[in-house]
């Protein structure tokens, strides 16, 4: 099947709210991506007030206490749709603060536990210190190997059953500074702490998530064409390892 036939579609959950250190720019890279390889992408934000409709693939970002409150009992509402989404094999990306609620819960401190929407076996509650700086980790599954991004959060995240680290770290904290653990997956679903943005670092990883939106559209396995990256592989190795 040629590039130009295809097409996928993309929805960001509560951009208002969740958008954080630029994770904004994890959506201009998947666009850009499909764009430059002829790929149609049908772009649908989701507000707080909307319905979530059918896509191939969906992002949330990052945000403070305050934000993840505000949106975490609409995104429970609509936890049942997600749930069948995914395992229909739609792709989701979580970063930071909506990383936390694709799992059970988040504790905050001294507030009431925020319901996740159970999208992956993970729980988060709030830590004492807050883990800043550059990460750098090492993947199973990707080639480039290394995934690399900023982290700033003091939520720590613990993984369970068969919920896997995205990554393990070799610079930085990770999920929670003990297990050397980055982010999660399950299924299509990616959770991550790396911000500011991680895509655009990591343009190896959109691709893969962008191959997988296709192949659930499609249900085959449909290999990009590939693009000149000589710029963005560069950036991302410049940084690897580097401390923060």
């Amino acid at each position: 099947m040629k590039n130009q036939a295809l097409k996928i579609s993309i929805a960001h959950l509560y951009p208002e709210l969740l958008n954080l250190y630029g994770d904004i720019g994890n959506i201009i890279t998947l666009k850009k991506r499909c764009e430059w390889r002829s790929i149609e992408v049908n772009f649908e934000e989701i507000h707080v007030k909307d319905e979530i409709k059918e896509h191939d693939l969906y992002f949330i970002g990052g945000g403070q206490d305050k934000q993840q409150e505000e949106v975490a009992d609409i995104l429970y509402s609509h936890k049942d749709f997600l749930s069948k989404e995914r395992d229909k094999g739609a792709v989701f990306l979580g970063i930071c603060g909506g990383y936390q609620l694709f799992g059970h819960y988040y504790q905050p401190h001294d507030k009431e536990k925020l319901k996740g929407i159970n999208l992956m076996d993970a729980y988060t509650i709030a830590g004492k210190k807050r883990f800043i700086g550059n990460v750098t980790a090492k993947t199973d599954f990707l080639n480039p190997k290394t995934i690399v991004g900023f982290e700033n959060h003091s939520g720590l995240t613990y993984l369970q059953g068969d919920t896997k680290p995205l990554a393990y770290v070799t610079t930085g904290n990770g999920n929670n500074g003990t297990d050397k653990t980055e982010g999660a997956r399950f299924k299509n679903v990616f959770g991550t702490y790396l911000h500011g943005s991680f895509l655009p670092k990591n343009p190896h990883f959109a691709d893969y998530l962008i191959e997988l939106a296709l192949e659930k559209r499609y249900g085959e396995k449909i290999k990009l064409l590939p693009l000149n990256d000589k710029i963005e592989i560069d950036t991302h190795n410049s940084l690897i390892n580097k401390a923060y």
